[in-house]
């Protein structure tokens, strides 16, 4: 919901400031599903604000879910007919992770990545990247029962889009789901991956919120990070590494590395010894190896005895790593693989 209209709305209605207050508890914690369910109302002024606001930004238009149950994946249509896709991961441990997208597509053109592939369209506004969320905290709730606590334990931004191209609309989002009146969903839960984007990365550095940083890497020097990622070109290894330590400093938290391990591209002991040089003396750097996903790209991933390998190469060496494991792949939502469809 798009909570800037709605407070412009009641403002003008003369409306006693505690009705918008009984709306973000009918949206946040009851996780209501639309407004003829908000009884605290009047029944004309849920009328009204029926025709005046949409009770979602996002649309669901299919839920597809793998077979195992653990990873779902939503096609959500927006208000301008343009589709993003967003993901749920069911881990073992209880934790209920929400995979959001920022971007209608993605203007950076990784070569592995399917959503690089395609058009870039325009930035989410921050009540479609919370929508998101909001939509599978009600999945999980009504799945679960009328009486059960909300479900979802962490937000990743690390689906469609890069968030730092989307940074303002991105930080309102964070903070609405950190906001106590909002969605109420700890700091410390809530990470943004990026590609490398300095700028966004040095703003990142400045905020008070406790948010992860995560930086997908993927390649360890400057010539084979450009043919994965052109984004290297307009921003270097060296210059990344330097806005990640101000981060590090900065935040005094740990900075997660993303890497894909592709067959026969960076899954060679040479790649190894980059990674060591790279992270050595960085303490607050940690690596997640991830198997590439195949997303019809001319890359395969690196076979489990190559990506075991690599670990121990690495665990040798004093390099902090591990094995992320991989959701989603049979229902296209695994890492690279979201397409608006």
């Amino acid at each position: 919901m798009d909570f800037t209209k709605l407070h412009n709305f009641l403002t003008e209605a003369g409306l006693p400031a505690f009705r918008e207050k009984q709306i973000r508890q009918a949206y946040f914690l009851a996780l209501t599903h639309a407004w003829e369910n908000v009884t605290v109302l009047p029944a004309g002024l849920r009328e009204k604000l029926k025709t005046a606001i949409a009770w979602d930004a996002v649309r669901p238009a299919k839920v597809l879910a793998d077979k195992k149950n653990d990873s779902l994946k939503a096609g959500f249509e927006l208000e301008d007919g343009e589709m993003i896709e967003t993901v749920l991961i069911r881990h073992r441990d209880g934790r209920n992770t929400v995979c959001v997208s920022s971007q209608v597509g993605c203007p950076l053109g990784c070569r592995f990545c399917a959503t690089g592939r395609g058009v870039f369209k325009r930035n989410l506004t921050a009540y479609e990247i919370v929508d998101q969320v909001v939509f599978f905290a009600r999945h999980l709730k009504q799945e679960a029962g009328a009486a059960a606590e909300r479900g979802v334990t962490n937000v990743v931004f690390m689906g469609m889009g890069e968030p730092l191209l989307n940074y303002d609309n991105v930080m309102r989002a964070v903070k609405i789901l950190n906001d106590k009146e909002g969605f109420n969903l700890g700091a410390r839960h809530i990470s943004i991956s990026t590609c490398g984007i300095v700028p966004g990365i040095i703003k990142l550095a400045k905020e008070k919120l406790q948010v992860n940083l995560a930086w997908s890497l993927h390649a360890a020097d400057n010539r084979k990070r450009s043919e994965l990622m052109p984004i290297n070109d307009r921003y270097s290894l060296e210059e990344v590494l330097g806005a990640i330590d101000r981060y590090a400093k900065a935040a005094n938290r740990r900075v997660m590395i993303e890497y894909l391990l592709i067959a026969g591209v960076n899954d060679a002991e040479k790649d190894a010894d980059r990674l060591q040089a790279l992270f050595a003396n960085r303490p607050l750097c940690y690596l997640n190896l991830i198997p590439y996903n195949p997303t019809g790209a001319r890359f395969s991933p690196a076979d489990r005895d190559k990506v075991d390998g690599f670990s121990r190469i690495l665990t040798r060496r004093k390099i902090a790593n591990t094995i992320r494991l991989s959701f989603g792949q049979e229902i296209g939502g695994a890492c690279g693989q979201l397409v608006g469809r």
